[in-house]
């Protein structure tokens, strides 16, 4: 099943809760782990960790893998000790936005290195039980290590993901349709406070779903898909007229009995 994959040595900087689950089917796979994050992270079973940046940085790598939240990443690539580095590597994101790191990584990372921008399109919930059909989103922003590049992405296609190679802005696009439209519908029904009732009906149910898994995710990640996809104003501003038109439809209605 998918490719054959040679063991990686794979920093993570940024080791909140995606990317300890990330982590964990890496570790299960055979590669080696090691990671640096503002908390301490050290009692994580099989990974090497590191507080401080500049000895993580002066490690042997293949692989390092951005893991920031989206509201932090200009901020972390700005303060990571590039001179630090023993030889080119692939660097690697997996943020929910994509043009704003892509051109972050573009800007900061070494010339002689690689760069692949990525998005696992689910979770620590939905992944649970493995990744088998899952979206996974990548582009190839610069890539002369073909063999690395290939091994890194085989950590996915080997758990059975669905492949996606697009682009960053055609990823933005469609996640402003998506991913951002349903966490703001699900704020709005946090807004509103709607919970399950003895007669619910499977719609209803489903909308409950939707404003309980939007409202796990933290609001730094809903301003973050909000702030930096620049798609993201113009679906708001679609929501907002959806409903005026549907106010307007239905008070015609009343007006006209």
């Amino acid at each position: 099943m998918g490719s054959s994959t040679r063991t990686l040595k794979i920093g993570i900087i940024g080791f909140g809760t995606f990317a300890q689950f990330l982590a964990k089917t890496m570790i299960k796979q055979g590669h080696l782990i090691s990671a640096t994050s503002r908390s301490d992270y050290s009692g994580f079973p099989g990974v090497h960790f590191i507080r401080d940046m500049e000895e993580f940085m002066g490690l042997e790598h293949d692989v390092i893998l951005i893991c920031t939240s989206i509201v932090s990443v200009f901020q972390v690539v700005k303060s990571i000790p590039f001179h630090r580095l023993k030889k080119p590597l692939l660097f690697a994101d997996v943020l929910s936005v994509k043009e704003h790191p892509r051109k972050l990584l573009l800007q900061e990372v070494p010339q002689d290195s690689d760069l692949v921008c990525t998005h696992p399109m689910f979770g620590p919930e939905s992944g649970k039980d493995g990744w088998k059909d899952l979206p996974f989103m990548y582009e190839r922003v610069r890539v002369k290590d073909e063999t690395l590049c290939s091994s890194f992405l085989a950590i996915f296609e080997n758990e059975g993901c669905k492949m996606l190679e697009m682009s960053c802005e055609e990823h933005d696009r469609l996640a402003a349709q998506s991913q951002f439209l349903t966490h703001t519908i699900g704020r709005v029904l946090s807004e509103m406070e709607i919970r399950n009732t003895p007669i619910d009906t499977k719609g209803f149910e489903k909308l409950v779903q939707v404003k309980e898994s939007s409202t796990r995710d933290s609001f730094d990640l809903y301003s973050g898909l909000f702030i930096h996809n620049r798609f993201a104003k113009q679906q708001l501003h679609n929501l907002e007229s959806a409903l005026e038109r549907v106010k307007e439809t239905l008070e015609a209605g009343m007006s006209n009995n």
